[in-house]
């Protein structure tokens, strides 16, 4: 095959990886950005995006060449936005050619409006680098965000690690990394592969079930419809599927058509009574599992009821794994939830593109029960947090102390966070709509604790705070949002 030739400033289709060609141009790296060693690659910028690659020759294509072809591949919204900012650029670059008189020439004076994102690619793995401007300076305001990246072999693996990066910034940039595996014991930890930021997901060709529209289950439809999986929904009560059936989903029946209609059923319920429920009651998802079927647990439940799942799943032929989200119902409307999976590795990678529509990062801890636990332990330290942020907001009230003060004072020190200012301002303003429900974060403390009683290890502070818990669903804030604790301190 003729090696194709290319200069600065030529349109290209650029494959990264396992990820699908995107239209870029060939530009000149910044100054500092060393070649990769032993590539023959060219330094493109995609359209689209802020992202910027090395891209190994065989792995580029012309663009006018191969447009059509590249189209019919990929459908994505944001891939259709990248080539009509291709075609915008050309219109823009023609119209500059026919009406230049000498005076518009800008070279040398780039000005970009925001950082650069460069990405490398090294085989299997796909890493965020460097968050620079194109000639990055030590006066430049945009220096100090930078992404510095240093890339060992872990085991065969590359484990990126992010360093000198804003904690304002760190979710969308989260959402493009990939760790790959880090072994302690029995458990590895892996990100699932996540191109959401970019619009760029290449969706499943498997039918993919969902029971549960709550307010995480909600969210996490809706994204995976918007990356273009095909759904099949059921909610207890039916009327909450309407919205997603105008938005394309399909409708089942009942939890066993779901399972045994779909590739990969994923349920998320309130607790282990309802996981239970879904799957051995009657019409039940066990009615519908057979020989290759994958069944995945988002429910927040106990090790013990995870166990008890994947033992009849997995008794009909069918394929189990757990992934509990960590997260709230906004981030689950931006798909920027955290998943945490254990049980069956294939499954996991089969849920791939599901992942990454509905979540910044995944990690897969091993073994069937492992996510469930590290889920307690999440948000008993989550609920025990905003307990104790209630009993100080109230306590400054006693005491004489404003309020607000409190909050800007805490929101200047280091444990500022959205979370505490969110939270924080729903207590001053009485606005106590669920994010996540009290009722939920009480029951996560009281699995937790339970959790502790049979490893014989203390959790006092997560048992003082349950009580709290139960003092607010005592005064009737069971659906109202967690930090609805603060009224079990003011009656």
């Amino acid at each position: 095959m003729a090696t194709m030739h290319l200069r600065i400033g030529d349109l290209v289709w650029g494959k990264l990886g396992r990820y699908p060609p995107w239209p870029g141009k060939v530009v000149s790296p910044p100054k500092d950005l060393k070649k990769p060693r032993g590539k023959k690659c060219h330094f493109v910028k995609f359209f689209g995006t802020e992202d910027h690659a090395w891209i190994k020759v065989e792995q580029l294509k012309p663009y006018h060449a191969h447009k059509e072809e590249m189209i019919k591949i990929n459908k994505g919204k944001r891939f259709q936005q990248a080539v009509d900012a291709v075609e915008d650029f050309l219109k823009k670059a023609k119209g500059k050619e026919q009406n230049s008189d000498g005076k518009g020439d800008s070279k040398g004076k780039k000005t970009p409006t925001k950082p650069l994102k460069i990405l490398e690619e090294d085989d299997e793995d796909l890493s965020a680098l460097k968050d620079p401007s194109e000639k990055p300076v030590k006066d430049d305001p945009h220096f100090h965000h930078f992404l510095l990246s240093q890339s060992e072999k872990v085991r065969g693996s590359t484990l990126s690690v992010l360093t000198s990066q804003p904690a304002s910034s760190m979710e969308p940039i989260s959402k493009r990394l990939k760790i790959i595996e880090e072994e302690s014991g029995s458990t590895s930890i892996q990100a699932a592969d996540s191109t959401a930021i970019n619009g760029s997901i290449t969706p499943t060709d498997k039918r993919i079930g969902f029971l549960g529209l709550g307010l995480m289950g909600s969210g996490i439809v809706s994204n995976l419809l918007k990356m273009g999986h095909v759904v099949t929904v059921w909610n207890r009560t039916a009327e909450k599927c309407d919205l997603f059936i105008q938005e394309g989903a399909r409708l089942g029946r009942t939890p066993a058509e779901v399972a045994s209609t779909c590739d990969i059923t994923f349920s998320c319920v309130s607790d282990p009574k309802a996981a239970r429920d879904l799957v051995l009651g009657p019409s039940g998802v066990l009615q519908g599992i057979r020989s290759g079927k994958c069944y995945v647990e988002m429910s927040t439940v106990d090790p013990g009821t995870i166990t008890e799942l994947s033992q009849v799943i997995t008794s009909r032929g069918g394929r189990f794994l757990e992934a509990p989200v960590a997260g709230s119902q906004q981030l689950s409307n931006d798909g920027m939830l955290v998943i945490l999976a254990a049980g069956d590795r294939t499954v996991y990678e089969d849920c791939s593109s599901c992942f990454q529509a509905m979540a910044k990062t995944s990690f897969f801890l091993g073994e069937a029960g492992n996510a469930a636990r590290m889920m307690l332990i999440l948000n008993m330290v989550q609920g025990s947090f905003m307990a104790t942020i209630a009993e100080g907001l109230t306590l400054a009230q006693a005491t004489g102390q404003s309020q607000q003060t409190f909050l800007d004072i805490l929101c200047q020190g280091q444990m500022a966070s959205t979370f505490v200012d969110q939270k924080c301002q729903n207590i001053l303003q009485g606005n106590f709509k669920p994010d996540y429900y009290l009722k939920h974060i009480q029951k996560d403390l009281r699995l937790a604790i339970s959790m502790g009683d049979k490893a014989n290890h203390p959790t006092p502070m997560a048992a003082a705070a349950n009580e709290v818990y139960k003092r607010a669903k005592a005064l009737d804030q069971s659906d109202n949002d967690l930090s609805a604790v603060y009224r079990a301190y003011i009656h």
